[in-house]
C-alpha cells in the first residue's frame, strides 16, 4: 500500500477552504447586514426564502439538545470526521473523490465554527414549493456536505474500477514436458 501524497491535495484544499469561505461568508451576510433574526422570513424567490434556524443536532436537526454536553460533543465528533476526511483526502488519487471530500471537509469545518461560536449551528436557506418542503432549513455547509456525499457514493457505484487483465501466460499453449 502506498502512502504518497494525493497528486490532487493542493487543489482538494483550496475547494475546502472555498466551501469554508462561501459559507462562513453567507452566514455573516444574514446575520449582519441582512439582519436575519429568528421569526423573519425574507423572501427571495417564490421558491425560496431566508429562514433563521438554530441547529443545535446533527442533519436533519435530529438529537437536537441546546446543552453544552451536545454542543461539545458534536465539535469534538465532527472534529474526529473532520479530520479523517482531511487524511482520506491526503491518500486519495482520484480527482472526483478529493473534490468530493473537499466539500466535505470545508463544509464541516463552516459548522464547527459555528457551534464553537453560537453554540448551534446558523441555516436560513429555506428551498420551498408552496407548502411542501423536500429540505429542512440549511446553510452553505450543509449543502457542500451533502453534495460531496452524494458525488463519492455516485462515484462509488457509477465508475467501478475495472480489474487489470491478467497478462498471457508465456508458455500458453505450449505442451508441457
Amino acid at each position: 500500500m502506498s502512502s504518497q501524497r494525493s497528486p490532487y491535495l493542493r487543489f482538494g484544499l483550496l475547494i475546502a477552504a472555498f466551501a469554508f469561505l462561501l459559507d462562513q461568508v453567507s452566514k455573516w451576510v444574514v446575520i449582519v447586514p441582512l439582519s436575519l433574526e429568528p421569526k423573519r422570513v425574507i423572501e427571495i424567490l417564490p421558491f425560496f426564502n431566508l429562514t433563521w434556524a438554530e441547529n443545535c443536532g446533527i442533519s436533519l436537526s435530529m438529537f437536537a439538545s441546546c446543552t453544552d454536553t451536545t454542543r461539545w460533543t458534536l465539535v469534538a465528533v465532527t472534529g474526529i470526521v473532520a479530520g479523517a476526511v482531511a487524511i482520506w483526502m491526503t491518500r486519495e488519487k482520484a480527482r472526483g473523490d478529493v473534490i468530493a471530500l473537499a466539500m466535505i471537509l470545508g463544509g464541516a469545518l463552516g459548522n464547527i465554527v459555528d457551534r464553537v461560536r453560537y453554540g448551534y449551528v446558523v441555516d436560513y436557506a429555506d428551498l420551498h414549493f408552496g407548502d411542501f418542503r423536500p429540505f429542512m432549513i440549511f446553510n452553505v455547509a450543509d449543502a457542500c456536505i451533502t453534495l460531496g456525499v452524494l458525488l463519492l457514493v455516485a462515484r462509488a457505484l457509477l465508475l467501478r474500477e475495472k480489474a487489470p487483465e491478467a497478462a498471457p501466460s508465456p508458455n500458453k499453449g505450449a505442451a508441457a514436458d
